[in-house]
């Protein structure tokens, strides 16, 4: 999961869709990128379970698994703790 979020336009999808849900070409508004490369970071972060996405009609709508990405902030906080105290987990 943190491996999808090393890379910054990836990090900013997330940050956009902490908004709300969001369509692929939402999405790719802000980032100098084609759709196609957008679509590939998708699939990383959906992979990684991040990211729902469901496509209705012709529009991929993405929504953040808040879940996931609460996990994730745990795990964070808890590696971050153990290695204060001489410990990586």
């Amino acid at each position: 999961m943190f491996q999808a979020l090393a890379d910054p336009n990836r990090r900013q999808m997330v940050q956009r869709l902490c908004e709300g849900p969001a369509s692929v070409s939402e999405l790719a508004a802000p980032l100098a990128m084609t759709l196609s490369a957008v679509v590939q970071h998708l699939a990383v972060l959906e992979g990684s379970g991040l990211v729902r996405t469901q496509k209705i009609g012709r529009v991929r709508t993405c929504q953040l698994d808040t879940q996931a990405l609460r996990a994730a902030e745990r795990d964070r906080k808890s590696t971050r703790l153990n290695s204060s105290h001489g410990k990586l987990s």
